[in-house]
């Protein structure tokens, strides 16, 4: 353990050594520098990502027949005796009615659901200077700290797409013909004495005939894309120069926000607020911290809620008038730091509990 108190107070000494040693040159009395430093420069890209692949749609067209009238013999001719007749029969003759055909049956195309994710945002870091030492024996503000370059995480984005499991096809089946028949008389025995002739007799008839077999088409759907923007970082920040600035900018400074009860919405006066105490210190390259307070009465975790909100609000704002977000810091603290006695089951008056209701800003090194 004593080891370890000393590594730590030895990398404190550091830390402290190499401040004194950058502090600003020809300082001026009774003024306060802090530490600003150039934000980092990101830039939009589009990255297209495909969101459905290209496939092909099969159409299918039935088989086309046509009817064909065809003349058939249905009596041969044949001779017929005066004495003795000739002997006849009849006999059943078979002939296709309808031919053999195909028909297709189509499989559509299938589909799996999947995502993609894409790199919102690249990973970077920022410095933060720790809070103050409790055991610091020394006066100056700027002692007993150090600095951290703490890591920000990339930003992802999930995005869902679908890919082709399996294309269209088709599934061809048969489709049987038929047969019909007719009757045909048919002589067994020719007349023995005179021979009279008897002509042929024929007969009519109609078959459906296959003129074009069943056929598809196929249609080719294209594939879909999504556009979506990400953030580059073009150039990283880093600390600067002091700048020179008022000393009572250091220390919490109130900011006379009038809020609606319960309410973390910034009206237009709040609004005219800010762009007239916080843009122009934060145009100069700056950093600030902008805390939020309740009084005490409701619960202790609305109001910490509450006032988390309210200075998320401020630095919201901040951000939307081109702000680089890490020259801010919101932090609430609901009702654990009163400016008087009204705590919980304390009778107060409204004056009393509005002191409580308060936000500050004050200038920090970055």
């Amino acid at each position: 353990m004593k080891n370890q108190l000393f590594l730590i107070g030895a990398f404190a000494l550091a830390i402290t050594t190499a401040s004194a040693q950058d502090l600003p040159s020809n300082p001026e009395p009774g003024k306060c520098y802090v530490r600003c430093k150039t934000p980092d420069v990101w830039k939009n890209e589009e990255v297209k990502v495909e969101i459905a692949p290209a496939y092909k749609k099969i159409v299918t067209y039935p088989a086309v027949y046509k009817t064909v009238t065809e003349k058939v013999l249905v009596k041969e001719a044949g001779k017929r005796l005066e004495i003795v007749p000739a002997v006849w029969e009849n006999k059943t003759i078979s002939y296709t009615a309808k031919e053999d055909a195909n028909k297709l049956r189509v499989i559509p195309a299938s589909f799996v659901s999947d995502s993609e994710t894409i790199e919102t945002k690249a990973a970077s870091a920022r410095w933060e200077m720790s809070e103050k030492a409790p055991d610091c024996e020394s006066s100056d503000p700027n002692d007993c700290r150090y600095w951290c370059y703490k890591p920000i995480p990339a930003n992802f984005e999930t995005i869902p797409i679908t890919k082709l499991a399996s294309d269209a096809s088709t599934e061809k089946s048969p489709v049987n013909g038929f047969e019909k028949t007719y009757t045909r008389r048919v002589m067994t025995s020719p007349p023995t004495v005179r021979e009279i002739e008897i002509p042929a007799v024929y007969k009519d008839i109609k078959k459906t005939v296959l003129e074009k077999d069943a056929w598809q088409e196929e249609i080719t759907v294209d594939a879909k894309y999504k556009t979506v923007t990400k953030e580059v970082l073009v150039s990283k920040g880093g600390l600067t120069s002091w700048k020179e600035v008022e000393c009572k900018l250091v220390e919490n400074t109130p900011l006379p926000i009038n809020w609606n009860l319960g309410s973390a919405t910034l009206t237009p006066g709040a609004k005219r607020i800010i762009d007239g105490r916080l843009l122009p210190i934060l145009k100069d390259g700056l950093a600030v911290a902008i805390e939020s307070h309740t009084d005490s009465r409701g619960s202790k975790t609305s109001n910490q809620s509450l006032s988390e909100r309210r200075a998320r609000a401020v630095v919201n704002y901040l951000i939307s008038k081109g702000i680089n977000p890490s020259q801010l810091t919101a932090n609430g603290y609901g009702e654990n730091r009163l400016t008087n006695r009204c705590a919980d089951g304390v009778s107060c008056t409204e004056r009393e509990h509005s002191a409580n209701r308060r936000t500050t800003f004050r200038v920090v090194n970055q």
